[in-house]
């Protein structure tokens, strides 16, 4: 029997998966959050460094207009979240990247700000791309209220009423942000000027620490409403009903270039997630609590997946691969020898086997979740310094660069680069808001622009030059074919970063962009992936995070997914 044979395994014999079994967009595509996503690392620092939360302002009128300001203090320096609550009439309310007008906007302020600043940003922020900050912002945001749910809670809260929880879960948030802008956009603080502070070295802790503090600023401005309109009847929201929801996110086309244009970057982040999951698998032995938190976990995650929603006919078509891997999940290990030698190697090698690629990535989160003390150190391995990483090696013999070409990008140089569907599509960047597009290669005249974001074709195109070449080295090649320049370096990277490359054709007709989005969002630790179209999705953020003043008496790490119903329930 194939469990016996495992078990005889040697645990130093197990290897990270390789990256030409990782790096395939249909299993990006399939990530899910786990203890290493961003949100998680940041909840865990907040709550280990005792952080202290601050409602500084609250200057909200009965139309809902005004602004707060929420403060949250570390061991060395404090960032305030500056909010702007605007009376936003429905019909000029949008998610589009183009919209000018938001109900609520932000930006997160590096310490407290003074009137004189308040005055600054209200001038400011709420105009978005249109205004200007400085430095002294790390990051620009905006947010809309959910046209189903807003207007339902405040009316239920102002008669003395909760909302239906029924209702609550299929919506799950009361505003979606469309945008959280950091890293020295529209003149924010640049990346390397906090990037050595010990609570933003992790990346997009920035980011992540704006949307808290905004979940914060939208579950109190909800109620506040209430109040306003019913200040006799008026009730704030039951705790554990509050805690469901989180904040919703629309993302576009824009976030899936980041992972072309940032390959070491994109390396660490696989490479933690892969590294957990070797440490987990190499385990000689589990003990009884974490056999049973191993059950606990896929059991609420058996939950969670029954309660994703979705209308996009490939999200129900995998959404439907997860809720059935679950439940063979669960059957398994409720038989499965689990106390026996090499458990999770066991297990991960019969689900290998058994599951999709979306029970596949589900049992990765669940094997890491009772394993903090094994694993959460990886977390600050997972930023970059992308600078060095991008320097051409000159002097490397031409032969070796074929090799890794032929080595990193042998999936490319089997595609025929001729055929139509390989080339359909085109990235370009819009002029209108400088984002990136996609665009149809045989059907608008879009070439001239395109951008160098299709690794695979760039590979296969210097693979052919460099089989002609007589150059003996890398600098005398690119001195004759400078338009190799770009892929050269990046093949380098790769041959250093396992995981620095999307091993997938990113320009085929076929191409679902919604992969790489869910890829990047999943490390945020984002949930419930809701796609519109192949290219943008929507996602909940924070659902079931203790709020800040819950922090230290609520569970910090373990908020992720639902809990199992208790008897009785």
């Amino acid at each position: 029997m194939k469990d016996v044979l495992m078990a005889e395994v040697d645990a130093s014999d197990i290897t990270c998966r390789p990256p030409e079994r990782v790096m395939r967009l249909a299993r990006l595509g399939a990530f899910h959050q786990t203890r290493l996503s961003f949100m998680r690392q940041l909840l865990r620092r907040l709550k280990a460094e005792k952080w202290r939360f601050e409602e500084r302002v609250f200057n909200i009128d009965a139309n809902g207009v005004g602004h707060a300001v929420y403060v949250a203090h570390g061991p060395e320096r404090s960032y305030s979240l500056v909010a702007f609550a605007h009376d936003l009439p429905a019909a000029r309310r949008s998610d589009r990247v183009i919209a000018t007008e938001w109900d609520a906007t932000f930006t997160l302020f590096d310490g407290i700000p003074t009137e004189d600043d308040i005055a600054r940003l209200a001038e400011n922020v709420p105009k978005q791309e249109a205004g200007r900050i400085s430095d002294r912002e790390l990051s620009l945001s905006r947010a809309n209220r959910s046209v189903r749910l807003w207007d339902y809670v405040v009316d239920r809260l102002a008669a003395g009423k909760q909302p239906d929880a029924q209702k609550v879960a299929e919506i799950g948030y009361l505003m979606r942000t469309t945008a959280v802008y950091g890293s020295g956009k529209f003149g924010a603080a640049d990346r390397e000027y906090i990037a050595e502070r010990p609570e933003c070295h992790v990346p997009f802790q920035v980011e992540m620490l704006s949307v808290y503090l905004t979940r914060a600023f939208v579950m109190d401005l909800v109620e506040h409403m209430a109040r306003m309109r019913a200040p006799d009847t008026a009730l704030a929201l039951d705790p554990a009903l509050r805690r469901r929801f989180g904040i919703g996110n629309s993302t576009g086309l824009g976030m899936a270039p980041f992972l072309i244009t940032h390959p070491a970057l994109l390396n660490n982040w696989i490479a933690a997630r892969e590294e957990a999951l070797r440490r987990v698998r190499a385990l000689p032995t589990a003990t009884p609590d974490k056999i049973a938190a191993i059950r606990t976990t896929a059991a609420r995650a058996r939950l969670h997946a029954h309660g994703w929603r979705s209308q996009h006919p490939a999200q129900l078509e995998k959404l439907q691969d997860l809720r059935d891997d679950m439940n063979t999940l669960m059957a398994h290990l409720e038989t499965a020898d689990l106390a026996g030698p090499s458990p999770w190697n066991r297990l991960w090698l019969w689900a290998e086997d058994t599951l999709s690629l979306e029970g596949q990535e589900q049992l990765v989160s669940v094997l890491l979740e009772p394993y903090g003390d094994l694993v959460d150190d990886l977390g600050p391995t997972m930023s970059a310094e992308e600078q060095d990483s991008w320097r051409i090696d000159g002097a490397m013999p031409l032969a070796e660069l074929r090799a890794i070409t032929e080595d990193v990008y042998d999936w490319a140089l089997a595609i025929d680069w001729s055929a139509k569907d390989a080339q359909a599509r085109v990235w370009y960047t819009s002029e209108e808001k400088l984002e990136p597009r996609m665009g149809e290669r045989h059907d608008e005249p879009l070439a001239p622009y395109e951008q160098p974001l299709c690794p695979g074709r760039d590979a296969a195109r210097m693979h052919a030059a460099l089989a002609v070449s007589d150059a003996p080295t890398v600098a005398e090649f690119l001195l004759k074919h400078p338009e190799h320049r770009h892929i050269a370096r990046r093949a380098q990277i790769a041959a250093r970063l396992p995981y620095a490359e999307i091993r997938d054709n990113t320009i085929d007709a076929s191409v679902m962009p919604i992969d790489m989005l869910r890829m990047k969002l999943s490390f945020f630790g984002a949930c419930h992936f809701d796609p519109r179209s192949d290219r943008w999705v929507r996602i909940n953020m924070f659902q079931y995070a203790p709020f800040p003043e819950e922090l230290f008496t609520s569970a910090a790490d373990d908020w992720t997914l639902p809990r199992l119903p208790e008897a009785g329930e």
